[in-house]
């Protein structure tokens, strides 16, 4: 029987510093985080497989898209971690169960911890520096700089520790009976997240105005937002069915945009 395959406290140490430090590495519209995702995995696989066609195929499963609030985010880097782990010791673990896990939890994560540390923690932080400055002191900024330096540092160690915890424990359910019934309520989240954002943030309108009749003022009467859910659709099919980058499809929203504005289509207030 071949001994089992663990993963090394050195291996996980430089996964999370490769994250901590690289999240945002090679970072552009197109891809986000994937390339940071893919640099703290290289340490775990780089331990776990001996071959390097073995190192290439398990390294290819992370080259997909992904983007989180980064420090709440080191969780789903040490859940894989434990998953890629359980993968590497025969388990039936494939590339879709990894990256419906990742896609499914980054946007529930990002909303938690934008919410948690951009919206709230970080401001508390820096109303409690810009108090310690009065007066010229240095003492505000250091305050800042120190503890926030520090409470990121440990607690985004904590999460990537709980991520890589729950993942040797999660290996039943997601590959069990009850795998189908836990990845479809976390993109059930996911979407729920993805619509709310949607409503929220998207804002097109039209200024059309046909025999007298507002049709904007028509159309929330009928269905709210309707023209921002056909937006994303839009982006949805551009993507999903015609395999267009994020990048075409961001050019192909401007173009509409302006010829939108110019005939009189959209308002000009337009954003997407």
């Amino acid at each position: 029987m071949a001994e089992k395959k663990t993963i090394s406290q050195k291996a996980r140490n430089k996964s999370f510093l490769s994250w901590i430090y690289g999240n945002l590495t090679c970072f552009s519209q197109e891809h986000m985080q994937t390339f940071g995702y893919l640099a703290s995995m290289l340490p775990i696989v780089d331990e776990l497989y001996d071959t390097d066609d073995q190192k290439v195929e398990a390294l290819s499963t992370y080259t997909t898209f992904f983007n989180t609030e980064p420090q709440i985010g080191s969780m789903v880097v040490g859940l894989t971690a434990s998953l890629e782990e359980a993968r590497a010791n025969g388990e039936a673990i494939d590339d879709e169960t990894i990256n419906g896990l990742r896609a499914g939890l980054m946007g529930p994560l990002a909303g938690l911890g934008d919410s948690i540390i951009v919206g709230t923690f970080i401001p508390i932080l820096l109303g409690i520096a810009l108090g310690l400055s009065k007066g010229g002191s240095v003492l505000g900024p250091l305050f800042y700089v120190v503890v926030w330096n520090l409470i990121m540092y440990f607690g985004m160690k904590f999460a990537y520790n709980q991520g890589y915890s729950l993942g040797s424990s999660a290996v039943e359910a997601l590959v069990g009976p009850e795998s189908e019934a836990l990845r479809s309520s976390i993109v059930m989240i996911g979407t729920m997240v993805i619509g709310s954002v949607a409503a929220t943030w998207i804002n097109v309108t039209t200024s059309l105005n046909i025999a007298g009749v507002d049709i904007q003022t028509t159309l929330n009467g009928i269905f709210p937002k309707v023209l921002n859910l056909l937006f994303v659709y839009l982006c949805w099919w551009l993507m999903t069915k015609k395999k267009l980058s994020p990048t075409v499809v961001m050019l192909i929203l401007v173009v509409v945009a302006l010829v939108g504005v110019v005939l009189g289509v959209f308002n000009p207030g337009l954003s997407y």
